[in-house]
């Protein structure tokens, strides 16, 4: 009897090259947020969003709302909550996790929000989803033309100049210099596979008349350390420094993640400058 070769692995990968996490949940939530830089990135987050966002109760889009946290701040504080995310297993941990909340749900990738929550929307939230896609500046574009004149865009991505930094420290000096910086999006690594930087930002923003109107880092020290507070005294410390300087050039652009909001402006540029 002929054996039969084993059966490829199903791909990680979306048909358009995006990472999505179906199996890989627990991990997703051990990594990014369990422990104190998870905690320290929910802290700062819920002192950040109210400064850098004019919030008012609109309705929010939550683009690849993975787990549920963002949402659930979002409908804590009365704003009707639509949660778009392409992975099964994540939107059925994100509905256990918005259990008694006013949030409705869409499994859907962020390329067909377009048909599927056109808006225009006044308010939409991406956080740490660009960094898994592999056309992150179409995926820009796409958000862009959800918005209304005016609407508000809350982005958040994962800096590569920061993993650069993260890589340096670490001692991986040839990788740093070759700017081999990107994950491959394989087995269960959670390297995004296209880091971002800040000029991007800003050159992508502007295609898509977009205007930057607040900025911050997110984890501007923490990633850096060489261990990890032991005391709740030091995870104090460590926040106090971070809220101070999240918004502090230079340190916003060694955050592991910018946090920025972008605004459709109600006039085009040329009419505002007339």
């Amino acid at each position: 009897m002929t054996r039969q070769p084993p059966a490829p692995h199903a791909s990680p990968l979306s048909a358009q090259g995006d990472r999505h996490f179906d199996g890989l949940a627990d991990k997703f939530a051990a990594s990014l947020y369990g422990g104190p830089r998870g905690e320290l990135r929910l802290a700062l987050l819920d002192r950040l969003l109210p400064e850098m966002l004019a919030l008012h109760g609109q309705p929010v889009l939550d683009v690849g709302g993975g787990l549920g946290q963002l949402a659930g701040w979002f409908a804590e504080r009365d704003h009707a909550v639509t949660l778009a995310e392409p992975s099964g297993e994540m939107l059925a941990r994100a509905r256990e996790s918005l259990a008694g909340h006013e949030v409705s749900v869409l499994q859907t990738p962020l390329q067909e929000l377009p048909e599927v929550a056109p808006g225009p929307w006044s308010l939409i939230a991406c956080h740490a989803v660009l960094e898994w896609l592999a056309d992150p500046r179409s995926a820009l574009a796409t958000l862009a033309s959800l918005l209304t004149p005016g609407g508000q865009l809350s982005l958040m991505v994962f800096n590569r100049d920061a993993l650069r930094l993260s890589n340096v420290v670490k001692g991986n000096l040839e990788k740093a210099l070759a700017d081999r910086l990107e994950g491959k999006g394989l087995r269960k690594r959670l390297t995004p596979i296209s880091p971002l930087t800040h000029g991007q930002i800003e050159a992508w923003s502007a295609e898509n008349g977009l205007a930057i109107r607040e900025v911050a880092g997110i984890r501007v020290f923490a990633d850096y350390l060489r261990e990890p507070p032991q005391s709740d005294a030091d995870r104090e410390r460590l926040l106090a420094l971070e809220q101070r300087y999240c918004r502090v050039d230079p340190h916003w652009r060694l955050g592991r993640y910018l946090l920025y909001t972008l605004e459709r402006p109600t006039r085009p540029p040329e009419e505002a400058t007339a």
